[in-house]
């Protein structure tokens, strides 16, 4: 059968459930030819997400970001059985006995931030790693590793860079090997850090390895309790606790396939209004994540600049929710990807920048990815032709180099010149900058028999092209060079960590502006001891009493449900009950036994009066309590 471009376009045109980058897939492959039950505990035999005792009551661990020459932001949540106020001691010193504490505080937290803590510590020294902890009634959390940016003349640095996490196609198998490896400045996160589907409706469903809750997250306590729920792996647990992430949102974050008016993956009839939507995504994603707002008047706004000394200076781009026009099928040089304010940001940044090499951290591929000559997926920068001009026309007669783009969203690796007027794939004069493309954490990429040199001969400004591999980038500067290597690890669907290996690396020497095949890894520099475990004196608790523990209950207040989210450190008989403030029960269930580990249940009482409530889960002589409130 063949098809006609216009028949490509209509069948593109028309697939409105997954994203552009899912089918993939299918049209490469042919060119080379749960609902809750009312008050159900859903069980998960998922050990790897059951809380640690270790840890209480900072149980998902610490985190940093968003690093600055004198400051850095730095992050825990409190699982306590409180609904009142949390005060939170913490403090930052340069050695991990804490003898030389530089700074220290105290912060409050409550429902209405879902119990986080975000701290930007400020006054601090440039160019300098700190560890710091938080400390709640004598106990203490894991402690964190940091480091501040450097200013004046720098001669290397090492970012660690990756995307697209979906919880269930795979272990972190990449966190785990970056968390140990200690060769890294800081970690660049270019987007998909959550995934908005129900439980196995994008998914490699792995026994145990569910999201939660089991619905596609919509509101404000859906999106929470699945950045708590992603948030309590202990591989990402441990890479957050070694080193700053810098973080910025791709499409899932929110919904599949955003734009700035909707997205793909949203019904307003359904679903309610995107702008609601939007909102509570976003909040969420401020709770959850380390990061500082550029604009303390627009919560929203996400881009953002930061400098490593006359080395990087590095823009963070956000081509989903600030600025683009909806997809359409094919290109359309009537769309925007950054919108006005955005792109002369971004145009004035390079302009201005004296760095040697400027740093572009977004998330959807800018080289040109045709199929003979027909865009492959709109969703790129090949939807938005005339945006990827402007930036390449800037650079050009701006005479601005040492320009590298880091793009994450496609699930594959990619190293590709950005072709200007009069480029020759031969020497790779005429391309404008270079582009490192980081595959996946765990989603899938393009398990196909296509061999990459077709991809290539079609494309010949890609000069790397790895379609289904899982793993990271390590992007390391110095005054010579801007190298990229791809880290792989396999199995990534099995529980089991084999370790990385080195796929490839490439990279731009000072003033080519195109590629060039790396012979080996670039070497790393000295790094100071990571962050101690949890033997270190002082941190978690010793010797604890297993009680259950209620990691959230949300929303509240209610109106007719909540869902309550759950860890049992051994299987247990279940046993719940509502009383009302007067003491009367107004619910008490029976639901058997449920298994170790972290469990949810919907509890419905659309019938009860609006109020104050008790909401107690049972265990054998354990119970926990959790105030709750009814609305009308």
């Amino acid at each position: 059968m063949t098809l006609e471009k216009p028949c490509i376009l209509i069948l593109l045109n028309h697939i409105n459930i997954l994203s552009m980058k899912h089918i993939l897939t299918l049209i490469i492959t042919f060119l080379s030819v749960a609902v809750f039950a009312q008050n159900d505990v859903v069980p998960t035999d998922n050990v790897r997400n059951a809380l640690d005792p270790a840890l209480e009551p900072f149980y998902h661990g610490v985190a940093s970001g968003d690093p600055v020459a004198d400051a850095v932001v730095i992050w825990t949540r409190i699982t306590l059985s409180t609904t009142s106020e949390v005060d939170v001691n913490w403090r930052m010193a340069t050695d991990t006995l804490f003898t030389n504490v530089v700074a220290s505080g105290m912060e409050t937290t409550d429902s209405t931030i879902d119990w986080t803590v975000n701290v930007d510590v400020t006054g601090l020294s440039s160019d300098t790693w700190y560890y710091y902890d938080f400390e709640h009634n004598g106990v203490r959390s894991l402690i964190g590793r940091t480091r501040t940016a450097p200013t004046g003349g720098v001669d290397h640095l090492r970012f660690g860079v990756v995307s697209c996490q979906s919880y269930e196609h795979g272990y972190y198998h990449a966190y785990r090997d970056m968390a140990t490896r200690n060769d890294m400045d800081c970690i660049l996160h270019l987007g998909d850090y959550i995934y908005e589907y129900d439980a196995g409706g994008y998914s490699s469903n792995i026994a145990g390895r569910t999201n939660e809750p089991a619905n596609e997250i919509i509101d404000l306590s859906d999106y929470r309790m699945r950045y708590s729920h992603y948030r309590l792996d202990p591989d990402l647990r441990a890479a957050h606790q070694q080193y700053p992430f810098i973080v910025i949102w791709d499409d899932h974050e929110t919904a599949n396939n955003s734009y700035m008016d909707g997205a793909g993956n949203h019904t307003e009839g359904s679903e309610g209004l995107w702008v609601d939507r939007k909102a509570h995504a976003i909040q969420a994603n401020r709770e959850w994540l380390p990061t500082r707002l550029p604009d303390a008047n627009n919560p929203e706004r996400r881009y953002r600049d930061f400098s490593f000394g006359d080395l990087a200076d590095l823009e963070m781009l956000d081509t989903r929710l600030e600025g683009r026009d909806e997809q359409g099928a094919g290109a359309d040089n009537d769309r925007n990807l950054l919108g006005y304010e955005q792109r002369q940001w971004l145009y004035d940044n390079l302009s201005n920048s004296t760095a040697q090499w400027k740093i572009i951290g977004q998330q959807v591929m800018i080289a040109p990815l045709l199929a003979f000559g027909i865009p492959v997926n709109d969703d790129q920068w090949d939807g938005y032709p005339a945006e990827r001009d402007s930036l390449f026309t800037h650079l050009v007669s701006n005479s601005i180099d040492n320009a590298v783009v880091l793009t994450g969203d496609i699930h594959t690796s990619w190293g590709n010149d950005l072709p200007g007027d009069n480029y020759d794939s031969n020497t790779g004069a005429g391309s404008v900058a270079v582009e490192f493309v980081v595959t996946s954490i765990t989603s899938p990429g393009l398990p196909i028999p296509l061999p990459s040199n077709i991809i290539q001969g079609l494309n010949p400004h890609i000069k790397y092209a790895d379609l289904d591999q899982n793993g990271y980038m390590i992007l390391d500067l110095t005054p010579a060079a801007a190298q990229s290597d791809w880290y792989y690890v396999t199995e990534v669907t099995n529980a089991s960590y084999n370790g990385s290996t080195w796929g490839a690396g490439w990279l731009t020497n000072d003033g080519d502006n195109h590629l060039t095949q790396a012979n080996a890894a670039a070497p790393a520099g000295m790094y100071p001891p990571l962050a101690p475990g949890l033997n270190e004196e002082g941190v978690g608790v010793k010797e604890q009493d297993l009680n259950p523990v209620i990691v959230s209950a949300y929303p509240n207040p209610f109106v007719e449900k909540f869902v309550v989210q759950f860890n049992l450190f051994e299987s247990e008989t279940v046993r719940i009950q509502l009383t009302d403030i007067s003491g009367k029960v107004v619910l008490s269930e029976d639901f058997g036994k449920a298994p170790r580990g972290l469990n949810y249940m919907e509890i419905n009482v659309p019938e009860v009066s609006s109020g104050l409530y008790i909401f107690s889960l049972q265990t054998g002589s354990h119970v926990v309590n959790r105030r709750m409130s009814k609305m009308k």
